[in-house]
């Protein structure tokens, strides 16, 4: 684990509740820096996103816009990945998601534990039907 000073600011609790999606990055997932590849990530608040706009939209759902993504700061292998998922707006037809990232720090050399909150992204999936068109998010 690389050496990360305390800074009050920067460590956090992990946010109430149950993550919607939880990883930990494997040495193949690195960029040519040895810091987990920004796509891997991408890759994974897309999938954590996707969840509560599946189920809003109760069927499938395609992702139309990254409104905004964030690197706060990098994930390193081994690092537990906790992504946290909620929507933020849902239109006639499009779901809006916000997904924050944590990384736990320490879990497995047995040091202290400490969490970061390492990228923030708001997403927009649209609800398609089996033709692949657009179709009405229903009532709640």
């Amino acid at each position: 684990m690389p050496n990360i000073p305390y800074d009050p600011k920067l460590h956090v609790p992990l946010p109430e509740g149950q993550p919607v999606l939880r990883t930990v990055p494997m040495p193949a997932d690195t960029n040519y820096a040895g810091d987990i590849f920004g796509g891997w990530i991408m890759s994974q608040v897309d999938m954590a996103g996707s969840i509560p706009a599946i189920r809003r939209a109760r069927g499938r759902i395609a992702t139309v816009a990254v409104n905004s993504f964030v690197f706060k700061h990098p994930v390193f292998v081994g690092d537990l990945v906790s992504l946290y998922a909620s929507i933020i707006k849902v239109g006639r037809t499009s779901i809006t998601v916000g997904v924050a990232v944590y990384a736990q720090r320490g879990v497995r050399e047995g040091e202290e534990e400490i969490c970061i909150k390492v990228t923030e992204a708001v997403l927009t999936y649209v609800a398609i039907d089996h033709n692949r068109k657009p179709r009405v998010v229903p009532e709640e």
